[in-house]
């Protein structure tokens, strides 16, 4: 099992440009990564506290529809939190958050994850926002030191860190931690570092997404992989680095203990994101979309 952490919230998606209409839609760079995780077939469990209000069912009908166990879940009266992304020419995206007195911030630190769990992937807002961002810190290190495989998203949100200097010395903090940081090129220049000094930090391997350029990895043993980007229509980006992780997670879980085919690892990892990219909103493809070539 394939453990996801952090916030499950409401994108308000552009869908009008440029009268602005805003269509509703299940987000959360967590929340995407448990889903594209239960759509490519893993066994996924999702770990965060969601609002009994509407907005809260609508998130857990859509994890429960991929097959995500529910059972980790905290819940909580408190409103479902809010993201309004902006839409660049390309597709990319920026976020404004409403967050105050929101449910997901109230996250508790379960007493133990499931006997079967083998993965644990954590990120995005549900790693500033207190208290929840110390309790999933506490996760973090608790289940890394009983040797579970560990990714870590920062999917940074400039709008939403108060302290840019304290959150950049909590972030290294976590590295020994960790065992798969991913991140895009705009986090790595907000965070101020590069792979190599992460790896010296203690993370064992370093994924590098560059949009256009496709994904690149090096690892502590010293080895450096790159795979390209599939080129496809790109509706928006919105989802895409979530599809890559739960892509990342399910080819090593899935491979099991040993040498990681690298290669094939980023290039499925690849294939994932751009399929996610031909459509509005995080809407993560099936195992058989990534199966098939005439798909992309």
């Amino acid at each position: 099992m394939i453990v996801v952490g952090g916030e499950a919230l409401i994108d308000l998606v552009p869908v009008d440009r440029p009268a602005g209409a805003l269509l509703p839609r299940p987000g959360g760079g967590p929340y995407n990564t448990a889903l594209a995780l239960g759509r490519l077939g893993a066994e996924a469990a999702f770990c965060s506290r969601v609002s009994t209000d509407g907005f809260g069912e609508t998130l857990l009908a859509g994890l429960r529809a991929a097959g995500v166990d529910l059972s980790l879940v905290q819940r909580g009266p408190e409103p479902t939190t809010l993201a309004v992304p902006s839409l660049g020419p390309d597709g990319s995206a920026a976020y404004g958050f409403y967050t105050q007195g929101t449910a997901d911030r109230l996250f508790a630190l379960p007493e133990a994850l499931p006997a079967r769990a083998r993965a644990l992937a954590l990120g995005t807002c549900s790693l500033v926002l207190e208290p929840g961002a110390s309790a999933y810190e506490a996760l973090l290190r608790r289940e890394s030191a009983r040797g579970l495989l560990t990714l870590l998203d920062p999917n940074i949100r400039p709008a939403l860190i108060a302290d840019p200097e304290a959150y950049r010395s909590r972030f290294r903090s976590w590295l020994p931690y960790v065992s798969v940081l991913k991140l895009s090129e705009e986090d790595a220049d907000w965070l101020g570092g590069r792979p190599e000094g992460w790896l010296a930090a203690g993370a064992s391997a370093v994924v590098l997404t560059r949009g256009a350029e496709g994904l690149t990895v090096r690892t502590a043993s010293g080895e450096e992989h790159s795979a390209p980007a599939e080129r496809v229509r790109v509706a928006d980006t919105i989802g895409a680095g979530d599809t890559v992780n739960a892509a990342l997670l399910h080819r090593l879980t899935e491979t099991g203990p040993g040498p990681v085919d690298w290669p094939a690892t980023l290039s499925y990892a690849a294939r994932a994101a751009a399929l996610t990219c031909t459509r509005p909103g995080a809407e993560p493809p099936c195992a058989a979309e990534v199966a098939d070539p005439a798909r992309v």
